[in-house]
């Protein structure tokens, strides 16, 4: 990723001066606090009318005992709407659909949701790539880096300026204009995995390419898109999903690890489990 990424303990920015404690009805009542996050878009990729269109951060509330609930809520785990429904009640300005979010930007909420309500050091359950032990391994979320799409060139896409984007395969010599994904789409994308888990079969690729093509050589038809998930070399599928990557603005949760047992080292991506929001469970 590029030396220009920032750190994410760097860009999150708290009210200086909160409101102070307010009595109320009942002898006391206080103001949540909030905090404004970075946004990895900078508010690039949203369409024009968008409330982030433009804006380089979001102001959230940080989380209380009622996002708690929704977190351990079975009916909103079932439904796989708990994260969404966190989010929607964290964001200040209520203009903004949760399901709109770039899916980087919701990363960054999480994130930044996660070390205002218990810290940045995360402890975790961790398998060893190496010699396959289980540890417990401790990661700074402070250290996380905002990345913003600045190493697309390397792979030779073209920005449109409307939110998507432009990659000549190299074995096909397709054009492929693609999108970054919202939290919509990501809704979609795991219920068609879920789906194809029942059903046996596995389409993670396809589904993923189904997910972010949205025009062939110009053919926005479902036929040319349809026909290039289902045909594309897997020399062009790894160039577009590596152009999908480096495109898309995110949160790099990239961290060294060292194995206890074997001494392997390598750099991990931090592993986002129940750990994440319930430390002390």
């Amino acid at each position: 990723m590029s030396r220009n990424q920032d750190r994410l303990g760097g860009v999150q920015q708290r009210d200086a001066n909160p409101p102070a404690p307010a009595m109320g009805e009942g002898g006391f009542s206080f103001v949540v606090p909030t905090e404004f996050v970075e946004l990895p878009s900078e508010g690039q990729y949203y369409p024009e009318g968008h409330p982030l269109c433009g804006e380089t951060s979001i102001e959230i509330k940080q989380m209380t005992a009622k996002e708690e609930d929704m977190l351990t809520s079975k009916t909103l785990i079932k439904k796989g709407v708990a994260i969404d429904r966190v989010i929607g009640s964290l964001i200040i300005n209520k203009a903004i659909d949760p399901d709109s979010l770039l899916v980087g930007d919701r990363n960054a909420i999480i994130v930044a949701t996660r070390v205002s309500a218990y810290g940045s050091e995360y402890t975790t359950k961790v398998g060893c790539p190496s010699c396959g032990a289980s540890q417990d391994y401790s990661f700074d979320l402070n250290s996380a880096k905002v990345y913003h799409g600045e190493d697309s060139d390397t792979v030779g896409v073209t920005d449109n300026g409307n939110g998507t984007f432009d990659v000549e395969l190299p074995r096909t010599k397709a054009v492929v204009t693609f999108k970054t994904l919202t939290g919509r789409d990501e809704k979609v994308f795991f219920s068609g995995t879920e789906h194809d888990k029942r059903q046996k079969v596995d389409r993670m690729i396809t589904r993923q390419l189904s997910s972010m093509i949205l025009a062939v050589n110009g053919d926005s038809s479902a036929e040319a898109t349809n026909y290039m998930v289902n045909n594309i070399p897997s020399a062009d599928s790894r160039h577009l999903r590596l152009a999908y990557r480096l495109t898309s603005p995110n949160i790099d949760l990239t961290q060294h690890f060292e194995c206890d047992e074997c001494s392997h080292e390598q750099d991990m991506e931090v592993p986002l489990n129940a750990d994440f929001f319930w430390p002390d469970r």
